[in-house]
C-alpha cells in the first residue's frame, strides 16, 4: 500500500498582544517547513484578529518525512523560540479523508492554503462509493429485516456503511480521484 500524506492541525493560544511576534515566529517556521523533505505545505489560520486560538496546518508526503521534520534540530530550535509567546493546546494528526473538503472559515489567512475541491466534485466523489454500497448494503441485509420497520431498517444500513465509507472507501476513491478533485479551475473570460 502506498504511503499517504498526513496533515498536522495544532492549535495553538497566543496573546492578542504578542501578535505581530508570533506572526514572525510563524513565517519562520513555514521557511523551516518549506526545506524540510517530503514537505506538501502549511498554513495559519485565526478566526478573527483579537483570537487567542492560532491554528497550523502542515502536510507531509508520508510519515516517514513527518517524523523526521519533528525530530529535526530546525524544528526543536524553531518551537524552543516560542517560549513565553504561544502555549500548544490541541494537536491532530489526519490522513485519508478527514478535513480535506473543509475550507477554512478564518478571516486571516498568513500563507495560502489548497482550496477544497468544487462542492459538485466532492458530490460525485461521495456518490461513487455511496450508491453501490448502499444498494450492496441494502440487497445483502433485506432478505434478513425485511419485517422490521423502515426506520430501524435504515438505521442498520447507515450503521454498517458509514464506517466502511469512512475507513476504506473514501479514502481510497479520493486518492484515486485526487488529480481530478485538485485539477486547477478553468477562470471564466
Amino acid at each position: 500500500m502506498a504511503a499517504e500524506p498526513i496533515t498536522v492541525s495544532i492549535t495553538r493560544t497566543v496573546s492578542p498582544d504578542r501578535a505581530k511576534e508570533v506572526s514572525a515566529w510563524a513565517r519562520a517556521g513555514q521557511d523551516l517547513l518549506g526545506a524540510s523533505p517530503g514537505y506538501l505545505g502549511s498554513g495559519w489560520i485565526r478566526p478573527d484578529p483579537s483570537s487567542h486560538e492560532w491554528h497550523m496546518l502542515y502536510r507531509f508526503a508520508d510519515a516517514e518525512s513527518l517524523a523526521a521534520w519533528e525530530k529535526s534540530p530546525e524544528r526543536a530550535w524553531w518551537v524552543a523560540s516560542a517560549l513565553g509567546m504561544v502555549a500548544d493546546s490541541r494537536q491532530e494528526k489526519r490522513t485519508g479523508i478527514e478535513g480535506w473538503f473543509d475550507e477554512p472559515t478564518s478571516i486571516e489567512v498568513l500563507a495560502a492554503a489548497p482550496s477544497a475541491p468544487p462542492r459538485w466534485k466532492q458530490l460525485v466523489s461521495i456518490f461513487i462509493v455511496f450508491y453501490p454500497l448502499s444498494l450492496l448494503a441494502n440487497w445483502l441485509l433485506a432478505p434478513h429485516v425485511i419485517e422490521w420497520p423502515l426506520p430501524l431498517r435504515v438505521l442498520l444500513t447507515v450503521a454498517v456503511v458509514s464506517p466502511i465509507m469512512t475507513y476504506f472507501a473514501l479514502p481510497l476513491v479520493t486518492r484515486a480521484l485526487r488529480p481530478w478533485l485538485n485539477a486547477p479551475r478553468k477562470q471564466k473570460l
